[in-house]
């Protein structure tokens, strides 16, 4: 009996530290934020309108403002939390969240499975998908691969260069790598650090298309020398949910992200936002991340 006595004992004291532990992962994000004094918000730089950045200024975007909400709602429970901004790349932004360098990842960021074996996410935040801008004097091959009625027109007559240009470390760019592997093409493909790499590339007839999402090559047209020369695809070839990526294992600041961009979705501000941001295409946007996004 008093071996039995000190198994039970033994067992019981093992379930207490396993719920105590638990009890304590739950917590961690907000305790580290408490003891820290501070909210490492990370952002990628070039993802313009999501998140950019200029010298000497705080970032700005779609996604900062929307991390800010839930900076808003942390400092509910911690008052005079201070908010420190760190550039990230898609390369590292991952791994920072799960070491604990940041505390969220903002920007363009797409939600999958593999990056989910290395951080959590907050529910969406915006949907697109991948696509390619294309000069009007593109190569012909191009225009019904990304074009729903490309039009009748003359094309350069320079050699194609076969090349399409994407973002490095990106979704879509492994998307696109996948979707050549699987068919005879004399096609490559070009890696660009940045998308205005990638779009002084497509300027200056190195590559023939540059393929991302559609929304951030929107964007991208607005900066380019020439945006009439340019045309952005209107065929959408995968679905893009973004979110903010945030530590795995911590259901309780994840429920706490997700009541923020809740709330804030159902406010009288959103739609100012998503204008400020999207221009015309806001209370389609709006009507979308209502249906799709809030639980």
């Amino acid at each position: 009996m008093p071996m039995v006595k000190h198994v039970n004992r033994f067992v019981l004291a093992n379930i207490a530290l396993c719920c105590l532990s638990v009890f304590a992962a739950g917590a961690a994000t907000l305790d580290t934020l408490a003891q820290r004094g501070n909210l490492r918000i990370g952002y990628i730089a070039d993802q313009v309108p999501f998140s950019s950045s200029e010298a000497g200024a705080n970032p700005a975007g779609y996604s900062i403002d929307l991390c800010g909400k839930i900076a808003d709602e942390i400092e509910h429970q911690i008052p005079q939390l201070r908010r420190e901004y760190v550039e990230m790349t898609l390369a590292n932004g991952f791994d920072a969240v799960k070491n604990g360098q940041i505390d969220l990842l903002c920007g363009a960021i797409t939600v999958n499975l593999e990056r989910r074996e290395i951080v959590d996410f907050s529910q969406p935040i915006f949907l697109t998908g991948a696509t390619a801008l294309l000069r009007k004097d593109s190569p012909s091959y191009l225009q019904p691969l990304f074009l729903d009625q490309p039009a009748v027109r003359s094309v350069s007559e320079r050699p194609s260069t076969r090349v399409i240009g994407v973002r490095a470390n990106t979704t879509t760019g492994a998307t696109l790598r996948q979707a050549l592997t699987t068919q005879v093409s004399n096609t490559t493909i070009a890696d660009f650090e940045t998308h205005e790499d990638g779009l002084r590339a497509l300027e200056g007839h190195k590559i023939d298309a540059y393929f991302a999402d559609q929304v951030l090559l929107m964007n991208l047209v607005t900066r380019a020398r020439d945006p009439s020369s340019l045309e952005v695809g209107d065929r959408l070839f995968t679905h893009e949910p973004y979110a903010i990526a945030l530590r795995r294992d911590d259901a309780d600041f994840r429920l706490l992200a997700d009541r923020a961009l809740t709330d804030f979705y159902l406010s009288d501000g959103f739609l100012p936002m998503l204008t400020t941001y999207f221009g015309a295409d806001a209370p389609m946007l709006h009507t979308q991340i209502i249906m799709e996004h809030v639980p």
